[in-house]
């Protein structure tokens, strides 16, 4: 075959123009690392899509898989299977204790799909069909759960159908507030403006976010934000679904984000961490008095793969390996060196305008004045094609040996959750050198 690179040819690369995609062929992985065609090895500092959470070549997740497609490969999912009975009974110890009902899709795209037409479905007796999502988010590719996102990717693709019934308001992002306020003087203006545009839109079913928002920066919100978004959704009788797409799985150091804030959604998505990415599934989790709603209505919803025994089969061994090999302890034990990893590449670089983490989930942002906030690259660059800054510093990191994922003017630093305390300092060393790039830039 030579160097003729037939899958650029004959397919489509995401959220990229096609013309100069050349894309590095990857041949195996184990552990943190993957190597490709000419056998050079790369440390996964961001876990692929932030989803490898247990690592490459689990061989029980392997195993699990293998066995699930001797018995039963795939049945449809109007029949029971004893690997569904298995998974969600698993869940049901890991979960906030009111999601008691789950339907299992393909991908987070699907499972905030779902979480779309089940709102809709549950408040339709009371006229509610508006979801109020925040800017400087993402929910999915499809074009319901791409109304939701509140970055540019909906520009791109939006149809404008039925656009009044998704509303977008300002995000909880301190670092950039979009009221130019200062924590904790701005009394969650970010969540006062939420309940303001509930009470003057009306008819509002439902209001998700992702608890903690992964691909736009790992943005963390001050610790009274989620409750307080509980609160006003509660007292205005709208639902309120967690997208933990990115987040669930032991990413930030808890099962879920949400426990950090001690919240329980109305509705919990997920997917990803779910099978640690051996195999796509995902999670709509709901609370016990809407399950109880379809219990006399219709469930309008449903895919030929729903609840497929192989993708559930990854899922209950993925579920075992995060409780066997004590996940959740490991990335709490990592979490405090994985911060100050973090904030001394702030200390050091003047390229470096702000880092944030929760557990091993993280972001080093890249502003070319640190002191206006100001980011090397926006948005609308990305979209004319503009060089980014952001993709020179990880293609340093690439050539020795670091793989990284970013996103417009920001790093997404977020390893498999197994890493160990060496292969994290060797990883934060090369980001150091490659932010070398970077300081070159800024304005003087």
């Amino acid at each position: 075959m030579g160097k003729h690179n037939y899958s650029a040819e004959n397919t489509f690369v995401t959220w990229s123009r096609q013309k100069n995609w050349n894309p590095l062929k990857v041949i195996s992985a184990d552990g943190c690392y993957f190597t490709d065609a000419t056998g050079k090895k790369y440390l996964d500092m961001s876990s692929q899509l932030m989803c490898s959470n247990l690592g490459h070549g689990n061989k029980k997740i392997i195993e699990a898989i293998k066995k699930q497609a001797e018995i039963l490969p795939y049945i449809a999912p109007s029949f029971d299977t004893d690997i569904r009975e298995e998974v969600s009974m698993k869940l049901r110890t890991i979960l906030p204790d009111n999601l008691t009902k789950y339907f299992y899709g393909n991908a987070g795209t699907e499972a905030n799909e779902a979480a779309i037409k089940i709102a809709r479905m549950y408040m339709s007796d009371k006229k509610k069909n508006k979801i109020i999502s925040f800017y400087n988010s993402y929910h999915g590719s499809t074009l319901g759960s791409l109304q939701l996102t509140g970055d540019f990717r909906r520009r791109l693709v939006d149809s404008y159908e039925n656009a009044s019934e998704f509303l977008r308001v300002a995000p909880q992002f301190c670092y950039h507030c979009p009221f130019n306020l200062k924590y904790p003087e701005c009394n969650l203006a970010c969540a006062e403006n939420l309940e303001y545009t509930i009470k003057n839109e009306g008819n509002v079913a439902a209001v998700i976010l992702e608890p903690v928002t992964g691909t736009n920066g790992v943005v963390v919100p001050p610790k009274e934000f989620l409750p307080r978004v509980r609160e006003i959704t509660r007292e205005n009788d709208v639902l309120l679904i967690a997208d933990e797409v990115m987040t669930g799985f032991c990413r930030t150091g808890e099962w879920f984000a949400v426990n950090h804030y001690n919240v329980k959604p109305d509705i919990l998505t997920s997917a990803k961490g779910l099978t640690g990415a051996y195999a796509p599934l995902s999670l709509t989790a709901v609370d016990k008095k809407i399950a109880d709603f379809f219990d006399d209505n219709i469930f309008a919803h449903g895919h030929t793969y729903e609840a497929h025994p192989l993708m559930l089969s990854a899922a209950s061994a993925a579920i075992d390996e995060y409780k066997e090999r004590n996940i959740l302890k490991h990335v709490k034990e990592m979490a405090p060196l994985f911060s100050l990893k973090l904030n001394a590449l702030k200390e050091k670089h003047p390229s470096v305008g702000d880092v944030r983490s929760i557990g091993l989930f993280g972001a080093v942002e890249l502003n070319k004045n640190r002191d206006k906030k100001i980011p090397f690259s926006t948005a609308d660059d990305k979209i004319a094609g503009k060089p980014l800054i952001v993709n020179s510093v990880a293609k340093y990191a690439m050539e020795h040996g670091v793989y990284l994922n970013t996103w417009i003017s920001h790093l997404i630093v977020a390893p498999p959750l197994i890493i160990t305390r060496e292969e994290l300092e060797d990883g934060f060393r090369v980001i150091d050198e490659a932010l070398n790039i970077s300081d070159k830039e800024v304005e003087k």
